[in-house]
């Protein structure tokens, strides 16, 4: 009677171990196809990214193949990170996929030129928050945290001093959760007055969504500052954590 008691309890812990989904850990999709300019920065991207999925306890896996943006491979990922993707990546089923993915409480982070793609795609544009218009030349801005109570911005100084390439917008969405504006004052080349935006986060169509417009040189993905950042968007996306403290 013991031994079928002992089998018994077995099997009940091998089930729990099997169907448990705390044991299982969560899992994002970095994508980087490029139909346009290819950043030089996506693989120290992705490098970064990795490290800090092993850092925090979630799988990274990586593609530049669209074929994979088919609903049955995306509901396995708790977000999808744009890192840097350009121009005209997705086909119409694509499109629907991905569309379905976050309808259905999916996470989307989109990193520099996530806003410098799909165009065509007016539902991308709304879920992205806006579309990359124009940049200057790359140099020192003054960021403004506008909001240091979210895990994306509280370990940042109030005015962030950084070198980056500074992108304009067009169509900036009206329902976004500003994180950080940049002072158009301490560099040449802005174009969007005082409602400039360079990070934010919203829920849209049933999902979550953050981006920054931060990562076009290969330093921000060894800088401490950035890559909490964007650690904090990703746990976002992915649901883990809310976004505001």
């Amino acid at each position: 009677m013991s031994k079928i008691f002992s089998y018994f309890i077995a099997a009940s812990l091998l089930i729990l171990f099997f169907v448990n989904p705390v044991a299982a850990k969560k899992k994002i999709l970095v994508f980087s196809k490029t139909a346009g300019f290819h950043h030089t920065s996506i693989k120290a991207g992705i490098a970064a990214i990795q490290k800090l999925g092993l850092e925090n306890k979630f799988v990274v896996d990586t593609t530049i193949d669209a074929t994979k943006i088919n609903y049955q491979n995306l509901k396995k990922y708790a977000a999808v990170v744009f890192l840097s993707t350009t121009g005209d990546i997705f086909n119409d089923e694509q499109q629907a996929a991905f569309e379905r993915y976050i309808k259905n409480g999916g996470g989307y982070v989109g990193i520099h030129a996530a806003t410098d793609t799909e165009y065509g795609w007016p539902w991308y544009g709304k879920l992205a928050g806006a579309y990359f218009s124009s940049h200057p030349a790359q140099q020192m801005a003054d960021l403004i945290v506008v909001n240091r109570s979210t895990i994306a911005t509280q370990h940042l100084p109030e005015i962030w001093k950084r070198k980056d390439e500074w992108y304009n917008f067009k169509d900036i969405g009206t329902d976004l959760n500003v994180l950080i504006k940049i002072d158009e004052g301490s560099y040449n080349g802005g174009t969007n007055g005082n409602n400039h935006p360079v990070a934010w986060y919203h829920n849209f169509d049933g999902g979550r969504a953050f981006y920054t417009a931060l990562g076009h040189v290969e330093e921000s993905y060894t800088d401490p500052l950035f890559l909490k950042h964007i650690l904090g968007g990703i746990q976002y996306a992915m649901g883990i954590k809310k976004m505001e403290l």
